[in-house]
């Protein structure tokens, strides 16, 4: 693959000799071009730049210097780019695109930008791509033309010593990288997750898809719709439980609490001894709502709640093994305290001593951790105050 900059800073381009990229230059796989637009000039003052017809602030780039690199550089198969902050968004999937170019001319601008006829004229003679890493103005296109270079030939073939780390960091899939740990297992009071430790490939691989989706639901819920992932109760059909629900409640209920059984070894846990009937009795006595998928109408998520001692007690947030981590046990988390009565001014719940995620996302929600109240064995109290409305 061939890559050539034109710039009136070819300096900034020093980096390309550097790490992965200078190797990739050693094995082959990449030849750098870098040259300065200054000397395409005719003028004794190499001037590439002249006041903007119209009026207005700042210069504009002459096309003269820019219509002689593109006689030089240009030739079958070139894709120029030129990198501005009015061009398409770059991502992963255009990474994918122009590395299966040939050959990529960065044109890099600066001042208040280049002739628009030049954009024009490069149409005539090659694919044109408009480029911008973000919706903000840098000083000009070198940094923007870097960050898409390495973007672009860490995915040639040969470039990484192991192309399975192409595979699993963010955005090859759609979603963010998941968190990841190295040696030593213990630092600073921060321990590695245990089913990291576990050696159990099938657990960590549910557990890394997991919190990619989780990471990707708070961080970049935009994401989710590309990739299909369901990232609220608005993608869902919910409604208040009936009878006819006991038997896939129940079905999720013990799906649910056997991770939960896992997490906290040991701990008798009352929802996985109930049976169908159990199940029905609770639909009638609890608030409970289920949240089911649209196209296929199979169920996905519950909760319930009722009035306890003037309180509203939370329970059974369960959403289904493969969909955890995507922000649906937050939503029915909120889902449930809107449906308390009016009088009602606290939130309280339990959950597993161990089940530290549970716990975070509760935190997060603003319950708050109360080991003055009794709880069931191997388990802990949270409660919230009501923001009067």
């Amino acid at each position: 693959m061939i890559l050539d900059y034109v710039s009136i800073f070819p300096e900034f381009f020093a980096p390309l000799q550097l790490s992965l990229p200078g190797k990739a230059v050693a094995k082959g796989l990449v030849t750098f071009g870098v040259h300065d637009l200054r000397g395409y000039t005719t003028d004794r003052h190499r001037t590439v730049d002249d006041s903007p017809y119209g009026g207005g602030a700042g210069m504009v780039m002459k096309p003269g210097p820019w219509g002689e690199a593109f006689d030089d550089l240009t030739g079958p198969g070139t894709t120029i780019v030129f990198t501005t902050p009015s061009g398409e968004p770059f991502d992963q999937r255009m990474a994918e695109e122009l590395a299966g170019a040939e050959h990529l001319l960065f044109a890099c601008g600066r001042y208040e930008g280049i002739d628009q006829r030049v954009l024009d004229h490069a149409r005539e003679r090659a694919v044109v791509r408009e480029i911008s890493l973000g919706d903000y103005v840098l000083n000009g296109g070198e940094v923007a033309a870097l960050a898409i270079t390495e973007a672009v030939v860490r995915l040639l073939p040969g470039f990484m010593g192991n192309a399975e780390s192409l595979v699993e960091e963010s955005h090859a899939d759609g979603l963010l990288e998941y968190p990841v740990y190295t040696k030593p297992a213990s630092w600073r009071g921060h321990e590695v997750p245990e089913v990291l430790l576990s050696g159990d490939h099938g657990r960590i691989a549910a557990w890394r898809r997991a919190q990619a989706e989780a990471r990707t639901a708070e961080r970049r819920p935009d994401l989710l719709a590309r990739t299909g992932v369901v990232s609220g109760l608005g993608d869902l059909d919910v409604r208040p439980a009936v009878p006819a629900d006991a038997g896939e409640v129940l079905t999720l209920q013990r799906a649910c609490w056997f991770q939960e059984m896992e997490a906290n070894p040991g701990v008798e846990i009352p929802a996985l001894r109930e049976s169908l009937d159990d199940v029905r009795r609770g639909l009638g006595e609890w608030t409970v709502m289920v949240a089911r998928e649209p196209s296929t109408g199979r169920l996905v998520g519950a909760v319930r709640g009722r009035v306890d001692h003037g309180e509203w007690d939370i329970g059974r947030i369960m959403v289904a093994p493969d969909l955890q981590g995507r922000g649906l046990g937050r939503a029915l988390l909120e889902l449930v305290q809107d449906l308390a009565p009016d009088d009602v001014e606290t939130y309280v719940l339990f959950t597993g001593a161990r089940s530290l995620d549970n716990q975070r996302m509760y935190k997060k929600a603003g319950f708050r951790m109360r080991p003055d109240r009794t709880s069931p064995p191997g388990a802990v109290v949270l409660t919230k105050k009501r923001i009067s409305r």
